[in-house]
């Protein structure tokens, strides 16, 4: 069985240079490899962080119009409502809630709060939010290639630093809007100091695991998963009676418990607070939601298949997976070994239990680091059986370049817009409605129309304050939209998505006619003002 890599504390405060000697101290079976090798392998290293970054910060101005766009829009909303209404940061606050406040239960709301104190100095733009993304990817990457060094070598960690920057569900996730990349970022962080706290039990890795994996947990939930790779290597490094051997039980190192109880209330102790309170925030005002209720449903097996064929195909790519299957079978099982596995395992399970959650494909990203890295591993298990270094070269440029193009191909299509004409019907409200109307939007429950419009309103239908589909006839629609004009709403917006309701419903249409008059009409939208004593 291949040798696992002794673990050798890297200080990040080592000075210049203190990442070179790390390395030459231990891969330099040469005095020539070692004046060699550390330094190729650092501008490798850069090379790949400077590639990464740069694809992240293409179109980084776009609009909230791409294949994501209802939740981005959903985040800058929260933005702007901070930025507008007085900075309540325990209050996040939705546009598509009418009349009402739009107090909704979400993450940790952190991300948008910092966008609008930059939106303080600066001015509402786009970059600034999916900036975030790509900032926490940049200062993740570095402890991700040394997570894997530490655990199956430098070869298997450059490889795995290539699959997981350019991965294309990694890149869209990496310049979008969303909590899931900082929150990814920070549990790769995390998992990195808890693993060198396990070798040298010292305070400042474990209290750096613990801010980093409580943050990552309170951006975004479903990164409790990370707790199960942790978990493991609590237990591997009781394994070693020279490191943490007195992690458990009665009469061992009181001191290793210690720090092992403050890691935990640490890292759930501020989320168990903050995911109560926005309970709370939820069960006491309109539209009563929670971002993410719902989620825990498993599906049947054709719904998995989906979501299997999604991430194998258009997420990750077919060489991505084909190569970590690889991996999972020939990677070094040594001590820290099977770290990815029960990652991958607390995946797996994951996806099973929140099953319908998994219908979004950003569920599924904390799979790509883990596909990354066994892909990196069958990497380094071939680079050791291939002898000939023209042999090794030609295939390591076949691989990299197929992967390129397949990432390029699978990620271009989710920056096309899906949602321009709600976009461009919002500006259009913005420039024709006051600022107090109340706007009903057939919208397919895409927010993106309030966001752009800075106006509240209601997703049309309604139930509850949450989107409800497509109508089921005439009168369901007509009885909708009379409720919600009870309760305010001023005009009433349709978009080429929604244009069909008013060919295919033709009493609805008929009772718009007789109560709302055209304001705006564009080949994208048409927007209709209610007449004043029209019932």
């Amino acid at each position: 069985m291949p040798k696992t890599p002794h673990l050798n504390p890297l200080p990040l405060a080592e000075g210049r240079g203190g990442f070179f000697r790390s390395i030459l101290l231990r891969r330099a079976p040469t005095p020539l490899r070692t004046a060699r090798r550390p330094y190729r392998m650092a501008k490798l290293v850069l090379a790949l962080w400077i590639l990464s970054v740069a694809a992240r910060l293409m179109f980084i101005n776009q609009p909230y119009v791409d294949h994501w766009s209802w939740r981005q829009s959903d985040v800058a909303a929260i933005a702007r409502n901070f930025y507008d209404g007085g900075f309540r940061f325990a209050y996040p606050q939705v546009d598509w809630a009418g009349d009402a406040t739009g107090y909704v239960g979400t993450e940790f709301p952190i991300l948008p709060f910092v966008a609008a104190i930059c939106y303080k100095f600066v001015g509402i733009h786009e970059w600034i939010g999916r900036g975030q993304a790509v900032i926490f990817f940049a200062v993740s990457l570095p402890f991700f290639f040394l997570l894997v060094r530490e655990i199956f070598g430098s070869t298997a960690a450059v490889w795995a630093t290539f699959f997981f920057s350019f991965a294309p569900l990694n890149i869209f996730a990496g310049r979008s809007f969303m909590p899931d990349v900082p929150s990814l970022s920070l549990a790769i962080i995390g998992l990195y100091f808890f693993l060198r706290w396990t070798h040298d039990q010292k305070w400042t890795p474990l209290l750096l695991a613990a801010i980093a994996v409580s943050l990552s947990s309170l951006i975004k939930i479903t990164s409790a998963v990370i707790f199960a790779p942790l978990a493991y290597l609590a237990v591997a490094g009781i394994a070693d009676p020279g490191l943490t051997r007195g992690l458990l039980g009665v009469g061992r190192d009181p001191r290793s418990r210690l720090q092992l109880l403050l890691f935990i209330a640490i890292t759930v102790v501020p989320s168990a607070a903050w995911y109560w309170h926005a309970y709370q925030i939820a069960e006491r005002f309109y539209p009563h939601h929670f971002f993410g209720a719902g989620g825990f449903r498993i599906e049947s097996l054709g719904w998995y298949w989906n979501i299997a064929r999604q991430t194998a195909t258009s997420s990750m790519t077919p060489v991505l997976v084909i190569m970590a299957l690889i991996g999972f079978f020939v990677a070094p099982r040594g001590r820290y070994g099977r770290l990815f596995d029960s990652w991958l395992a607390a995946m797996i399970l994951f996806v099973v239990a929140l099953g319908y959650g998994n219908r979004h494909p950003w569920y599924q990203l904390p799979l790509v680091p883990v596909a990354a890295v066994f892909a990196g591993a069958a990497c380094a298990f071939f680079a050791s059986k291939i002898a000939s270094r023209p042999a090794a070269i030609i295939l390591s440029l076949l691989l990299t370049s197929s992967f390129a193009i397949l990432s390029y191909v699978n990620s271009r299509p989710l920056y096309e817009s899906s949602a321009a004409q709600l976009r461009d019907a919002g500006l259009e409200l913005n420039k024709i409605t006051p600022s107090d109307a109340l706007i009903v939007a057939a919208d397919m429950g895409d927010p993106t129309i309030f966001y752009y419009s800075q106006r509240k309103g209601w997703h049309f239908l309604e139930k509850d304050g949450i989107y409800a589909g497509v109508p089921s006839d005439s009168q369901g629609a007509i009885v909708n939209l009379e409720k919600l004009r009870r309760r305010g709403a001023t005009h009433v917006v349709f978009t080429t998505n929604t244009f069909w309701w008013l060919d295919y419903y033709s009493e609805f249409a008929q009772h718009i006619a007789q109560s709302a008059t055209v304001m705006a009409a564009s080949p994208e939208f048409k927007v209709y003002k209610f007449d004043a004593g029209t019932k």
